[in-house]
């Protein structure tokens, strides 16, 4: 049962206690009717004692909307003592209430701990009410006039008997308490008004609310003009259009112009495109409607059009990694390549196992002739996507890569695009061939120009200069190929992942002939099932005829031979199958092409055997040193040497100087003879400090009378103390080594855990020994000296 609850009146004070509603988003004036419906159990419970005792309400605005509880903070000062005229019960926990204000009061505390909200408030009457017949006054109520009928001219929605009623009072005290109550405005400045505490400060708070409210409505209503005069265009261009299409069909003129741009947006709407270039697009395709269908720019628009179109937005090719027939097709395809081959596969599992890989781009560096451009179309067959090839060698336009601007003529998109293009798919395998091979001029740099295209952050909206309009690159995996690294620029050689394609063994050179060459060659000579090479035959070939790190030139002499009995057999001088041998190979071609390499064939002294790497492999590298009598101190360096090896070949002559007792020679005999240093092959250059150990060891075999071994091969970097430094391309040159045939290769200590990149059939036949000084390195590589 309700606790009835005592109505306190202090009429000394004339503070009043009486049961409280707090209000969401509603402000009650005084003199005002208002009704509004009560949820909250406590604001019913005091609906009720207030009707069970006849007494009145205080209605208090809440600041805060959301606050299901609110305490005396959370409200405001001021409310309004409230008589309920009516209260109808619409559910156990709704009441629709009419009350009308009776008086401002502020609220000095607040009791929530009964079943209702019992407040404290004191009247508080607007100050100057009774003066309202001043100046000042009177100008307020005339401004506040003219802003209601600016209103009002802005709001049409007012009821007529508000509106009446408000331009035919007087009373500044009756206005400032009606308009709030009866016109849109926002609570929290019903509320400022209702604060306001004199009859000036109301006033004038009423105007600058009227003065936004105002600026407010003036801008919904020129917005909405806009929107009204846009909609009014587009329904009279839509008209005019369709009269002159009335008029074009009636002079049979325009109209397959107007067919094809139709057409061309009916594609548009078809194809799934960014926001921006169906927009691009379909501007471009109302140009085309527009203009006769003879003149040379509609004939650029569509070339625009069909080029932009005719790209795969929306067509991707299912990618369905399975790694055992991935490794199936490359060792189908590709002998040998062991540690390639698990790089690859290694790559193809990371894409299978996480979708949100974004594209790396694949960089396969090695030597001509070893595979590259085929191992790339062997990884878009292994991922099942389509296969494009652009090559980069000898580009040196910008425009080649981003494309050219529409404004010149015979613009066409740069070769990323149009190799997408030409796959018909957004994702597939794309080969940049020749990657290091691209050149700077005044047109720009080309390298630079790729980037964007190669960064996976960027290239999901590339912007090719033709298009002009974003294309998204990110699903295409990109593969670059070089026969170095060198030459690349570092921020491009950044954005790749380097793959290391080495040099072909001996045994992996005969067994691609055998397996992939000779095939080739006898289907596209039309010798299948009736040429055979033998074994000794393809030994022959590669022992004498070629001399390379890859096996492009091994084709083509097995093509010469296929041609050769190709002749024989159409001009029937043979009849039946032929099989060729490694003697009669000589008889075929001609003799041997492949001359031996000078080196130190036997062991002897100022020769010996260097190691230099190339961009098509590593090559033996012997240096010679000539001591010459009678001499007066001179040095002459000849073999096309670079600045780097002749600062070796002074340091070496310095550590000479420095240890000569310790090799059999005075320090003094450099006074009395010249020293000749000379690299063969003189007309090639060569440059690299990794020459200081041959030149070193070359020159204390000339100077100590001590014979070198031709079986060693050195390389290293020396110091002036005759410390063996660390060099790079140590898997070329171990490969040339063996090639050569040598026995021992001097490496570097530091060189030693590159052994692991070395291949298996190299590490196995030859011996390498680490070396820390000059001392190591002559302590092997010199013979004693021969006496007599």
């Amino acid at each position: 049962m309700p606790v009835k609850v005592k109505l306190k009146i202090d009429h000394k004070n004339e503070v009043i206690s009486l049961p409280a509603i707090a209000l969401r988003g509603l402000v009650v004036f005084p003199n005002n009717v208002i009704h509004f419906e009560v949820g909250r159990p406590q604001s019913i419970a005091a609906v009720e004692w207030a009707m069970e005792n006849n007494t009145s309400l205080f209605l208090v605005t809440q600041k805060d909307m959301d606050q299901e509880e609110p305490r005396l903070a959370d409200l405001h000062a001021y409310g309004v003592v409230a008589e309920i005229k009516q209260a109808l019960r619409v559910s156990d926990d709704l009441v629709k209430v009419l009350v009308e204000g009776k008086f401002r009061a502020r609220l000095l505390e607040m009791d929530t701990a009964s079943h209702f909200m019992q407040a404290s408030v004191k009247p508080a009457p607007v100050r100057g009410a009774k003066s309202a017949d001043n100046v000042q006054v009177e100008a307020l109520v005339r401004s506040i006039r003219e802003a209601f009928e600016e209103y009002l001219g802005l709001n049409s929605r007012i009821p007529k008997d508000v509106v009446y009623t408000i331009l035919s009072s007087e009373d500044p005290v009756f206005l400032s308490e009606y308009i709030p109550s009866n016109l849109l405005f926002k609570y929290n400045d019903k509320q400022r008004i209702l604060n306001e505490s004199t009859l000036l400060g109301r006033l004038e708070t009423l105007l600058s609310v009227f003065s936004k409210e105002n600026k407010v409505l003036s801008i919904e209503k020129e917005i909405q003009d806009k929107v009204s005069v846009q909609m009014d265009k587009n329904q009279r261009d839509y008209f005019l259009r369709e009269q002159m299409r009335a008029i074009s069909d009636e002079l049979d003129e325009e109209e397959d112009t107007r067919r094809e741009a139709d057409g061309y947006k009916q594609r548009i709407e078809k194809l799934l495109l960014p926001e921006e270039a169906r927009e691009k697009l379909n501007k471009e395709a109302d140009r085309l409607y527009k203009m006769q269908g003879n003149s040379q720019e509609a004939s650029v628009i569509r070339t625009y059009l069909d080029t932009c179109l005719d790209l795969p937005w929306d067509q991707s090719t299912p990618e369905n990694i399975d790694i055992n027939k991935a490794e199936a097709i490359l060792n189908r395809d590709h002998y040998g390549l062991k540690k390639v081959k698990e790089r690859i596969l290694e790559i193809l599992a990371v894409r299978k196992l996480s979708d949100s890989v974004k594209s790396q781009i694949i960089c396969l560096v090695g030597p001509p002739g070893v595979g590259k451009t085929s191992i790339a179309n062997s990884i878009a067959r292994c991922l099942g996507r389509r296969y494009a090839r652009v090559s980069l060698g000898g580009v040196r336009d910008e425009a080649e890569i981003r494309g050219h601007r529409r404004t010149y003529i015979g613009a066409m998109p740069g070769k990323l695009i149009s190799a997408v293009a030409t796959a018909k798919s957004n994702n597939p395998v794309l080969l940049l061939d020749e990657v290091d091979k691209m050149a700077a001029d005044f047109r720009g740099d080309p390298s630079a120009a790729l980037l964007e295209a190669l960064d996976p952050e960027q290239n999901v909206a590339f912007k090719d200069l033709y298009l002009d309009i974003p294309f998204d690159l990110s699903k295409v995996l990109f593969i670059t190929t070089a026969n170095t690294t060198d030459t690349i620029p570092r921020p491009l050689l950044d954005r790749m992942d380097v793959i290391e394609l080495p040099s072909y063994t001996r045994v992996e050179k005969f067994n691609i002939a055998k397996r992939h060459l000779i095939p080739k060659q006898l289907a596209a000579n039309g010798l299948k099932g009736r040429v055979r090479l033998t074994d000794s035959a393809v030994t022959a070939l590669i022992d004498g005829y070629t001399q390379e790190a890859g096996v492009r030139g091994l084709e083509r002499v097995i093509g010469e031979v296929l041609r050769k009995c190709a002749k024989s057999i159409a001009s029937g001088e043979i009849e039946g199958d032929l099989s060729v041998t490694g003697k009669s190979i000589e008889t075929l071609i001609g003799p041997v092409r492949v001359k031996p390499n000078f080196s130190n064939k036997t062991n002897a002294v100022g020769i010996a055997n260097g190691l230099a790497w190339t961009s098509v492999g590593g090559e033996l590298l012997p240096i010679e040193v000539q001591i010459i009598e009678n001499g007066n101190g001179g040095l002459e360096l000849t073999g096309s040497l670079g600045e780097v090896m002749k600062e070796s070949a002074k340091l070496a002559i310095t550590y000479a100087k420095v240890h000569a007792s310790e090799y059999g020679f005075e320090s003094t005999v450099f006074k009395t003879i010249d020293i000749h240093i000379h690299a063969p092959e003189g007309a090639i250059p060569k440059d690299g400090p990794s020459a200081g150990v041959t030149l070193a060891t070359a020159l204390i075999s000339a100077l100590s009378g001590r014979p070198v071994r031709s079986d060693v091969a050195m390389t290293g970097e020396i110091t002036l103390h005759g410390l063996v430094l660390p060099i790079g391309g140590l898997k070329e040159k171990t490969m040339a080594a063996y090639r050569e045939k040598m026995h021992t290769v001097l490496v570097p200590a530091d060189n030693m855990s590159d052994l692991y990149e070395v291949d298996d059939v190299v590490r196995e036949a030859l011996c390498f020994e680490p070396v820390t000084d000059l001392k190591a390195v002559l302590k092997t590589a010199l013979l004693p000296k021969k006496e007599g």
